[in-house]
């Protein structure tokens, strides 16, 4: 027997949201989920009238539907936004080579400028060299950190003044719980913030921030968007990979846990005088940095140097290295 539309449209419903458990029409689900990221938008004054706004593209789920919804909402609400891709080529072999041939289809498909970053052009590596240089275990720590600063760089010379990124709920739920299991409490004010911003830095939202990654599937699925669904080839031994199964896990017995471990984030606050580090400018290569010099340029000068490991584990290993290094600079150059 069909079951009918929980939004009493009188069709007949063709799914049951994950995220809370009504039966929906396909018209009625594209309605919910579009309204709940403008109510993100419009609530957490994630744009002004007249901003340039990047869309970190991927060619992946989130930042396709992304691009497609902020088009759509932009047009239906008047944000009044010019909208760019800006994309990064990490230089991947066999995963970013191709997801970019998606998002140039996406860059066609909504109109839209489209701007690519290479990791070699900006720092002269590429992952492909640097997982030679350092293995498959700590590969996700330089790729993290040179994409965030890619995505500033682009920015920059697109001259936009937001960047808007696909994290979705699973995403934030993720970090959250990351930060709880390595005692970093102290960052989960940030990681659950829609809108982040400092001093010298471009600032970043997340419109996706309170959906889920399983309507995020069955919008582009159902809505036939074109996008990149491979996994990246040096992704399976990441940490967050082990956060990401746990939630998994608790998501099968209770689907509002993904929320409600972000509404957590939110409320949870460390006790004590803990402060976050000072963002400033980074004295090598300008860009914003919580230390003098930037954690990608102290992991490019290991690189460089045939150190790879530089700016891996714990700072006070990375302080010795660093002397050790100015030790033999100071030794060259007698």
């Amino acid at each position: 027997m069909p079951v009918l539309c929980s939004a009493k449209c009188g069709n007949n419903a063709i799914l049951k949201r994950p995220k809370t458990g009504d039966a929906l029409c396909k018209e009625c689900f594209y309605w919910a989920f579009e309204t709940e990221i403008h109510n993100t938008i419009d609530n957490g004054k994630l744009f002004k009238s007249g901003d340039k706004v990047a869309i970190g593209a991927s060619g992946g789920k989130d930042s396709t539907v992304l691009a497609y919804v902020l088009k759509l909402l932009n047009e239906r609400y008047n944000y009044g936004l010019q909208l760019f891709l800006l994309s990064i080529d990490e230089g991947i072999t066999g995963y970013r080579d191709d997801s970019l041939e998606t998002v140039k289809q996406n860059r066609d498909d909504y109109e839209m400028p489209l701007k690519i970053l290479s990791y070699e052009e900006l720092y002269g590596w590429t992952m492909d060299s640097i997982v030679a240089q350092i293995g498959r275990k700590n590969n996700c720590t330089f790729c993290g950190v040179f994409r965030r600063q890619a995505l500033d760089r682009g920015a920059a010379l697109l001259g936009v003044d937001c960047i808007a990124t696909g994290h979705n709920a699973d995403d934030i739920a993720e970090t959250v719980l990351m930060n709880v299991l390595r005692g970093d409490i102290a960052r989960l004010q940030r990681c659950t913030s829609a809108i982040t911003s400092g001093e010298g830095s471009i600032t970043r939202c997340k419109p996706l921030k309170y959906t889920y990654e399983k309507e995020i599937v069955m919008y582009a699925y159902f809505k036939r968007l074109v996008y990149f669904s491979t996994e990246c080839v040096f992704a399976p031994n990441a940490y967050r990979g082990h956060a990401r199964a746990y939630l998994k896990d608790l998501e099968k017995i209770r689907p509002s846990a993904i929320i409600d471990i972000i509404h957590s984030g939110e409320r949870l606050q460390a006790k004590g005088t803990i402060k976050m580090p000072e963002r400033r400018n980074c004295s090598r290569c300008g860009f914003v940095s919580s230390c003098e010099v930037c954690k990608a340029c102290v992991l490019l000068e290991g690189l460089n140097r045939g150190m790879p490991k530089l700016g891996i584990g714990k700072s006070s290993k990375v302080r010795l290295q660093q002397a050790e290094v100015n030790r033999l600079k100071t030794r060259i150059n007698f």
